[in-house]
């Protein structure tokens, strides 16, 4: 029962992940983003890891995806303030499309060699693990995620300011 949600789960991540790449509507790309959290969600539930799914559903899909819809309207996207893209671009982005397809078919090939993960510590997941191991050898990635964060506002503040002419 558990292998058929997590692969049902895990096609609907795949699904909506690609949504959200080929989405023309930016507010649309935004949505299928909180349907992604939202699988990446009952992945953590999965796993055992109770904490990880409730701070993915409160900060990610709550916080962080309405701040993003926010900032789409503050900058008032349509086609007639997208520049043409230059065919450098266009090839970078055929280039990264190429580099997915390839790594899609290696994980592919990896699934059928692949054993099923079983959980040796039922208690991974659990809070007090989670904050030594976050405190103590991650403490400094912690912070820096945090300071992205901030300047990630800090970006969207400027990009929505209107000069003075």
């Amino acid at each position: 029962m558990g292998a058929s949600v997590f692969y049902f789960v895990a096609t609907l991540s795949v699904i909506f992940s690609l949504l959200v790449i080929f989405s023309k509507n930016p507010v649309h790309s935004v949505l299928y983003l909180i349907v992604t959290f939202f699988t990446f969600t009952v992945h953590y539930v999965l796993l055992n890891a109770q904490f990880l799914a409730v701070v993915n559903f409160i900060v990610y899909m709550g916080a962080i995806m309405v701040l993003f819809l926010f900032v789409l309207m503050l900058l008032n996207l349509n086609k007639d303030n997208e520049p043409l893209k230059s065919n450098l671009v266009k090839v970078v982005g055929l280039i990264a499309g190429c580099c997915l397809v390839v790594t899609l078919v290696g994980s592919l090939k990896a699934t059928a060699v692949s054993d099923p993960v079983l959980l040796k510590n039922p208690d991974l997941g659990l809070l007090k693990n989670l904050g030594r191991e976050l405190f103590g050898p991650f403490m400094l990635p912690f912070e820096l995620s945090s300071i992205l964060l901030l300047s990630a506002m800090v970006g969207a503040v400027l990009l929505t300011k209107k000069e003075k002419v």
